[in-house]
């Protein structure tokens, strides 16, 4: 068994071959992504209360925009929240977990 040569520079498909800690340029990480998407929810957040004003303020805002705005930003902070829920019961299920 001594002298068995394990390959390692065979690559399976679907497998990565990254050192953990790695980064790949083309990827994003888990921290980034979850950044951009709650930037996104931030920005229909921003743009729902300016249409709300502009719609008090009876200037170019009409009340169907400002409706659909709101719809977007609580539609993607339900989403968000979910996705929250998510990462901590699958959080917790780990730290219940015998090692």
């Amino acid at each position: 068994m001594d002298d068995m040569l394990i390959r390692t520079d065979l690559a399976l498909p679907g497998v990565s071959q990254e050192k953990p800690g790695e980064k790949r340029g083309a990827e994003k990480s888990f921290r980034s992504a979850l950044s951009d998407a709650i930037d996104e929810i931030n920005k229909l957040q921003l743009k729902a209360d300016e249409a709300i004003s502009r719609v008090q303020l009876g200037s170019t805002g009409s009340i169907h925009e400002a409706i659909i705005s709101i719809e977007k930003a609580g539609i993607s902070f339900q989403t968000m929240m979910q996705v929250r829920n998510k990462i901590l019961d699958a959080y917790q299920e780990i730290m219940r977990m015998q090692v």
